[in-house]
């Protein structure tokens, strides 16, 4: 080693020292950090257990008993009779005044053991494996109370519910958790007669995550106490000592699917820091399933959301899906086909991660759904967050006068949680469908003769244009023998132009027009289409009855196969197969009205083949959307018959005859049309030539 690498080592150790010694720790910093070692060494005392002494060991060192009187002095809450309690899980801590130390431990058979036996090693007839689980047990009490610190105390307790009911909903609100359990919605059941729960124990779950300093507290570990109760309303808290609580308050609105879910704390900046501005939301859920048809419920189940711009949106219904969202988002919400449970704070969630697993081969659920939202949150205030929660029906008029209730000066949008449609469909349904389908419900109780209503309601609406499709059916028909001569008249490709100039001549002078019958049909698709939307989403028709059927939301299904069909299964519903042989019917009748319809054969078959098909895709659908189907076919055969007989096809054949007579102004777009026609076939005749020369000059 040279002299220079000697040199260029010593000035690099001495930069690090002059480093180490103007970074060291203060004397305040030293002792922060003395203290924190400390603290680490008693938590290691009281929570480092060996693994194998857990599932052997029967006796409790004395350090361990000493921990334990000093655990209940500290974090045990006093009761009425002056005695101090510390629960946990499995395991009830009592200190009498003379620092005597009781309670019991409750094993996993449900066998409760005094936890003076366990301190003193004194078992009596209790097996070895039973001691140890005992003595196990305290162990990881006194760890979790060390983990929990204030909120300790309420890791153990019995549990308990209040129930809060109306004439729409009942609640059963858990003090585990201070969630509500149960929440049942009045007057509707599921396919297999018990009543429709959107909330239920084991299958939902949801709280809130606070973090401190050094721990995260989710408040579904925690058994709440409950300070306040009347006939509406509920409050539990968590009483975490020094003046610090946490508690929620729920109120249910008299007649009302809402729920006001209120956050109330007091003294919380001695628990949480003020840095800490956000908490967590955390909701579960595995949707059961409710309906006969399971297929359509499936297609309609999924997790919605409005952002904050009030563009609504929901994850896939088919298939397993997720989002996570930077963005605010105004609500959240578990939808089933015809019911949702909607959380809707009074300030945005300020970022989700929502996931929807579809849980296929599950009979009793359909969809395993989870979310992770965070929300603004501060300590020092007094009510940090309020929701407003949605447990009801999805009915669009319901639905539209609660926005009005929970937020008049903001559109919540929550009608979009309806399936209307796209943006035209959906306008036929909110202002044609919806409003007369509420009128006559208001009248009329059976809603097999409501949808005879509102389909002959409609059939009105569109008797204009079937009207003029037939008339023009009427005319082609009549024009049919002279366009068969214009054919036969000028045969063969090269004379197509010839053919089409005179067949739009004819058509002119009789004024007809082959596009004037599809018209009228395709005005008429989006009312059918709107209607195709309306009825699986109508909650009115669930569990409505109509002649044999004993629900028009699901399939009436009567007829069951030995085997299955593919694409169809093995059952048959009646009224599809009614609309199925109506639309042969029609078809046959059309077809019969078309010119020149028995001279396609080919043609003949295919439209045959269409209402089969539609049997193959209306079979799993509601019953009250083939009896529509079928009424509608069943009104329009009849007016095709009432219309044949009192059009007279002499009478349109004379006035064809006198409009032929009349001299005709061409349109602006007949001339372009024309012209264009004429230079095509110029076109045509200059290609031929041009064809007949190199022919020629290829024979020199």
């Amino acid at each position: 080693m040279n002299k220079t690498n000697v040199i260029g080592l010593l000035l690099m150790g001495a930069v690090i020292m002059l480093f180490m010694y103007f970074n060291q720790p203060s004397a305040e910093e030293r002792a922060a950090m003395a203290e924190k070692a400390r603290q680490e060494q008693a938590d290691a005392q009281k929570t480092d257990i060996d693994p194998k002494a857990q599932l052997t060991d029967t006796s409790v060192t004395p350090q361990e008993r000493a921990i334990i009187a000093s655990t209940i002095r500290e974090l045990g809450s006093k009761d009425s009779t002056g005695t101090i309690v510390l629960n946990a899980p499995m395991v009830r801590l009592t200190m009498e005044a003379d620092s005597a130390i009781g309670g019991t431990v409750t094993l996993s058979s449900g066998t409760k053991v005094p936890v003076k036996a366990v301190i003193t090693s004194d078992y009596g007839q209790l097996s070895r494996s039973d001691a140890a689980e005992a003595c196990s047990l305290l162990r990881k009490a006194l760890s979790d109370v060390a983990k929990y610190k204030g909120f300790a105390s309420h890791l153990g307790g019995d549990s308990t519910t209040v129930k809060l009911e109306n004439s729409r909903l009942a609640l059963e609100i858990s003090n585990k958790g201070a969630m509500i359990a149960r929440a049942t919605v009045k007057g509707y059941q599921r396919f297999d007669s018990t009543q429709v729960a959107p909330i239920e124990p084991g299958n939902d779950s949801y709280g809130f995550t606070l973090t401190s300093a050094s721990q995260r507290f989710d408040t579904r570990d925690f058994f709440f106490e409950i300070t306040e109760q009347t006939d509406s309303s509920v409050m539990m808290q968590l009483n975490l000592g020094d003046g610090a609580s946490w508690g929620i308050r729920y109120t249910l609105a008299p007649d009302s699917y809402l729920v006001n879910m209120t956050i109330v704390q007091q003294g919380m900046q001695n628990v949480i820091p003020a840095s800490v501005n956000t908490m967590e939301f955390n909701w579960n859920q595995t949707m059961a399933r409710n309906e006969e048809g399971r297929m359509f419920e499936e297609q309609n189940s999924a997790i919605y959301y409005m952002g904050a711009n009030g563009d609504v949106d929901n994850l896939s219904e088919n298939s397993d899906d997720k989002e996570e969202f930077t963005q605010r988002l105004k609500w959240i919400a578990y939808k089933n086909q015809f019911f949702s449970t909607i959380f809707i704070p009074n300030t945005n969630f300020s970022g989700a991660d929502l996931e929807s697993v579809a849980l296929k081969d599950n009979a009793a659920y359909l969809k395993q759904m989870s979310t992770q939202a965070e929300m603004d949150y501060s300590s020092t205030h007094a009510m940090p967050a309020s929701f407003t929660i949605f447990i009801g029906p999805n009915s669009y008029p319901l639905l539209s006068d609660l926005e009005d209730t929970i937020t008049p000066d903001e559109d919540l949008n929550l009608t979009e949680l309806i399936p209307l449609g796209w943006t035209l469909f959906r306008w036929i349904n909110i202002f044609i469908v919806i409003p007369v389908f509420t009128f006559l419900g208001n009248f009329i109780s059976s809603y097999g003769i409501i949808i005879l209503l509102l389909t002959i309601f409609i059939k009105l609406i569109l008797f204009p244009f079937t009207y003029k499709s037939y008339m023009s059916q009427a005319k082609m028909r009549v024009l049919a023998p002279e366009i068969k001569e214009i054919n036969e008249k000028y045969p063969g490709q090269e004379n197509a132009m010839k053919r089409q100039q005179e067949s739009m001549a004819l058509y002119s002078r009789a004024g007809a027009s082959p596009m004037s019958g599809c018209l009228p049909l395709l005005l008429q698709m989006p009312i059918l289409i709107a209607m195709f939307k309306f009825f699986p989403s109508a909650i009115e028709l669930r569990g409505q009855s109509f002649l044999w059927v004993a629900d028009l939301s699901a399939p009436d299904y009567i007829i069951s196969l030995p085997f299955a069909i593919p694409f169809l299964g093995n059952k048959l519903s009646l009224f599809c197969l009614l609309m199925t042989v109506t639309n042969i019917v029609y078809t046959r009748i059309n077809m019969q009205s078309q010119p020149g319809g028995n001279s396609m054969p080919g043609m003949k078959w295919m439209m045959y083949l269409m209402p089969l098909m539609f049997l193959f895709f209306f079979n799993n659908y509601a019953a009250g959307l083939s009896y529509y189907y079928f009424l509608s076919l069943l009104i329009t055969i009849v007016q095709t018959y009432i219309f044949r007989q009192v059009v007279d096809e002499d009478k349109v054949r004379a006035t064809m005859r006198e409009n032929a007579k009349k001299p005709k102004k061409k349109s602006g777009f007949m001339a372009r049309l024309e012209e264009a026609q004429r230079k095509q076939q110029a076109m045509l005749r200059e290609q031929e030539k041009q064809r007949g020369r190199r022919g020629g000059n290829n024979r020199r």
